[in-house]
């Protein structure tokens, strides 16, 4: 077994009256396995749990639907016999007809320490739901893969509140989902029935490599925990005409377009801190999504160094520099962007309603970061008293 005990684990260890008797609805996809790999509806199941409903997030139950707005249908498991109801569909907030299949709802995601992973958002959808319709929400723990210490970024702008932004959170905000639930539910009064089955053996100082467990992708561009690390940062080209490395086996590791000139971005970078990477020049040919069957020039990020690597200041320096020296091929995409019509993606993604004119207007990445420390640490205030490991 794995040095860290997951949820699940708890769950089974203690053993709540519930648990054989309630009708129980299970949040889950492909990488809600335990140390052994084992699935924990399988677990549930060999434990005498009676599971009425399934529920997926985004990129569906198996995980095998690409990123934005690319949906999932209801099916039914035939092996139970039960419906699986897809929260990234027709809705993304569980319905009183779904609710009411069950009486409990596990959640049992591996999410990723970035605001804009929609499970967080998924998740806070669900407690809403079920405290009105009177549904306890049980979370399963488990680790946030880029550590529980460090956050980082601008706090999420209400005005620009989507799918990929419920709360004001900054981007990176070490939290595992468990410790998100208690803050949503007391800091930001959704007052939903709830209980949390922590771990054991995680502590907040650990990458996921350091947790001894098997990795999993929750979805399918985040192949590698070491790509969980970049996807902080990197996740803001999803907003402009710029590859994210979708379509190669890197994602998010890879970046650039066929118009980049390398030269002019390191060139802007020469007297630019960042720090913990290499950018390495090459070429990528995307087989699906932006670019798709073009050569692109762009770079490969290597981590040297994650404990002194920033991802979001990092991205924000890399997409300043392209902003600034490609000016008449560089854009901004247009909406809509995970059910957004009306506001452009990067505001969505970056949870601002100006922060890519101040990148176009060139101010220093060091300066905006300075803007937003001091909401930043009243954030690392506001989160402490839900924090649940040392």
């Amino acid at each position: 077994m794995a040095s860290v005990q997951l949820g699940i684990d708890s769950l089974l260890a203690t053993k709540p009256a519930w648990l054989k008797t309630a009708r129980i609805g299970l949040l889950a996809n492909q990488a809600s396995v335990d140390g052994r790999l084992r699935h924990s509806r399988d677990r549930l199941l060999a434990a005498g749990a009676r599971i009425t409903a399934l529920f997926a997030p985004q990129h569906g139950y198996f995980g095998e639907q690409q990123a934005n707005m690319i949906e999932s249908d209801d099916f039914i498991d035939h092996h139970l016999g039960i419906p699986v109801f897809s929260l990234y569909g027709q809705t993304r907030q569980p319905t009183e007809a779904m609710l009411s299949y069950i009486d409990v709802l596990i959640v049992d995601l591996q999410d990723v320490g970035t605001r804009v992973y929609t499970f967080g958002t998924t998740l806070a959808l669900c407690m809403e739901a079920s405290r009105r319709h009177d549904v306890l929400v049980v979370v399963l723990d488990r680790p946030n893969p880029i550590g529980g210490q460090l956050c980082e970024g601008n706090l999420l702008d209400l005005e620009r509140r989507s799918f990929v932004g419920h709360f004001p959170i900054p981007m990176r905000h070490g939290l595992t989902m468990a410790e998100m639930a208690r803050l949503y539910n007391e800091a930001f009064d959704i007052g939903a029935p709830l209980q949390l089955f922590t771990m054991h053996g995680w502590t907040r100082d650990m990458l996921y490599r350091q947790t001894d467990l098997y990795w999993v992708p929750p979805s399918p561009n985040l192949p590698t925990p070491e790509s969980t690390l970049l996807y902080p940062g990197q996740v803001i080209l999803e907003g402009t005409n710029l590859s994210e490395g979708r379509g190669t086996t890197t994602p998010f590791e890879l970046w650039g377009a066929p118009y980049l000139e390398l030269e002019q971005i390191l060139e802007f970078l020469a007297d630019k801190e960042l720090s913990g990477l290499v950018l390495r020049p090459t070429r990528f040919t995307p087989s699906f999504d932006k670019w798709r069957g073009e050569s692109c020039a762009g770079f490969q990020i290597h981590l040297t160094d994650s404990e002194v690597y920033r991802p979001f200041k990092s991205s924000l320096t890399l997409l300043q520099a392209v902003v600034i020296s490609h000016g008449k091929n560089f854009q901004w995409i247009s909406p809509p962007y995970e059910y957004e019509f009306n506001h452009l993606p990067i505001e969505i993604i970056l949870g601002s309603t100006n922060l890519h004119t101040q990148l176009e207007a060139g101010v220093p990445i060091e300066e905006l970061e300075r803007s937003w420390k001091p909401q930043l640490e009243q954030f690392r205030q506001l989160r402490e008293p839900y924090l649940l490991y040392s």
